[in-house]
């Protein structure tokens, strides 16, 4: 599949690209999206919920009433669950909630999320470019040169810009990655996929067989 190249104007350089079909014309496993996204996002949980049982409880352990002869239930110390203001039965521990995928999936994942966005022509191809300084409107004014202003976007690039993330990262509707670090998800949760030259080349070697 190719596509023209535009540059930051919104404008067509008269250049085109090449999208390979082992990468953007794949046959796509809903699957395997499903999977990877899942990871990705058991990953960003922290893990950290904690509540106290019964052991950990202060409290007395004094049995608040005899055993039988009372007509009610038995019941022992107030740090039973049963009472108000007790410990909790079975609560959350701090837990690691992360799992593995091997890679080949989380390829056909990430495969499958790109042969999307291309069929759905999402997917725009710009220009390499740079900035001086940080500005925000400038990542605005790209936005709304390449008609995508209100959708939420995703700007893969070939290496790290610090210039670039730091005008774009008060945006809501915008995110930047590097295309050796692109995940399902990200892709996934983008309307507008933009893709510079760099990072086409950089994702062409990442995914090429071996």
């Amino acid at each position: 599949m190719e596509i023209s190249v535009l540059n930051i104007n919104g404008q067509e350089t008269g250049k085109k690209v090449q999208l390979l079909d082992e990468i953007f014309a794949v046959e796509p496993s809903d699957h395997a999206m499903y999977l990877d996204v899942k990871r990705y996002l058991a990953d960003q949980r922290q893990g950290t919920a904690k509540a106290k049982e019964r052991s950990e409880m202060s409290g007395s352990t004094r049995k608040l009433k005899k055993q039988k002869g009372t007509g009610g239930a038995r019941s022992g110390d107030i740090n039973s669950p049963v009472m108000v203001g007790g410990a909790r039965c079975f609560g959350p521990r701090p837990r690691d909630y992360s799992f593995k995928l091997n890679k080949k999936l989380k390829q056909l994942a990430r495969k499958s999320a790109l042969t999307y966005k291309a069929k759905d022509s999402q997917i725009i191809v710009l220009e390499d470019f740079d900035m001086d300084a940080p500005k925000t409107k400038k990542i605005i004014e790209i936005k709304n040169n390449l008609k995508i202003g209100d959708k939420k976007s995703l700007l893969v690039l070939a290496n790290q810009n610090k210039n670039i993330y730091l005008s774009s990262r008060n945006l809501e509707k915008s995110k930047i990655t590097i295309a050796s670090q692109l995940t399902t998800y990200d892709v996934l949760n983008a309307q507008s996929l933009v893709i510079t030259e760099g990072a086409i080349e950089v994702l062409n070697k990442l995914f090429e067989k071996k």
